[in-house]
Formats: C-alpha cells, structure tokens, sequence
C-alpha cells in the first residue's frame, strides 16, 4: 500500500487576491534552528524581501526558536500565498543550507484565511504574544524577533477579545477567552 499525503489545502483560488491570512511554518523535526538570533533575523530580512516581491504586507510576524508566525495581506490582485509561501521557504532553505539540501522546514504550513469575523489585530497579538505564552520573555516588545514591516506594533493595544488558531480551539487551548489569556498593558 502506498502512502498518500493528505491534501490540507483549499481550492488554489482562495489564496490568491487582497486577503488576508495566519500562516505558521515549523522548522524540520522542530529542531530549534532560530534560537541563534543571527539566523533569526536572516529569516526577517528573507521575510520582507520575499513579501515584497510576491505583493503581501506583513501585518505581524514572530520567529520563534522552532517555528515562524505571519499575519500577511495580499496588496494586490495577483496575490498568490502558496507562491508567497514556496518562495519564501525556498530562499530560506538555500540560506540556511549554504545549498547543501538540508531541509529547514516541514513540508506543509498551516494557514488560516482570515473571516469577516476575524480581527487582523486579534490575530497580530496571537503572534506577538506567543514568545511570552512560551515563556521567553515577560513582554512582547522585550522579544527581538518579533515585528511588523506596517504598523508600530509596540504602540498598538492588545484588544479584550483574545484569537486562537482553530486548531488550537479543537485541543481545548486554555488561550481560547480572554479571561484565560495574559493581560498587558500597552508598553
């Protein structure tokens, strides 16, 4: 019996356009590659290059030691996040490699089309605030690998109603009210 993949993935044509999406990429076997905060950083650089060339704004991002965060926006028609996406884990791969091949991440990503009900900023401190649920940091400006290329986020405040990827939700997450999740006052 061959092993087949399982497609995760949404009709092609709901990634592409002014939308707007949470994406998650986890680093090959969870190995904790970005600890180094060179590499980090090389992932940013790699990161607003990347958008910029594939037309998305990135709203919010976190480099955490074994995975990425991103809150992106297509800014255009043309739009297309599983090309953002490809293009962005093949430029960091050849990077992190030096072309020797070795994988940097996993295969497939997770990704979340934002819904009218969705609040882009909810979602922004989802992934700011990840460093300080993971214990980190006590505040989510103390965090160096954390940002946005849009907005001064460090000035922005966290809303009262908390977001939590669904997947998250379906595992009982204690993060799924506001009551649950940390409170901070803007810095």
């Amino acid at each position: 019996m061959r092993f087949r993949r399982k497609n995760i993935r949404l009709h092609p044509t709901r990634y592409r356009g002014r939308a707007w999406f949470f994406v998650t990429l986890c680093c090959e076997l969870r190995q904790p590659i970005f600890s180094d905060s060179k590499k980090a950083q090389k992932l940013i650089e790699c990161l607003k290059i990347t958008a910029a060339k594939c037309h998305f704004a990135v709203h919010a991002f976190c480099v955490m030691p074994d995975h990425f965060h991103a809150l992106v926006e297509g800014t255009a028609p043309d739009s297309d996040l599983l090309l953002f996406v490809s293009t962005f884990k093949r430029a960091t791969s050849l990077e992190y490699s030096g072309g020797s091949g070795l994988p940097l991440w996993q295969k497939k990503f997770y990704d979340h089309v934002l819904r009218p009900k969705d609040s882009p900023d909810a979602v922004a401190w989802y992934i700011w605030m990840n460093p300080v649920r993971k214990g980190l940091c006590g505040q989510p400006n103390q965090y160096r690998s954390s940002g946005s290329f849009t907005v001064q986020w460090e000035k922005k405040v966290q809303p009262k109603d908390a977001w939590v990827p669904g997947w998250k939700k379906d595992k009982g997450c204690p993060f799924t009210n506001r009551t649950a999740a940390t409170k901070l006052a803007p810095p």
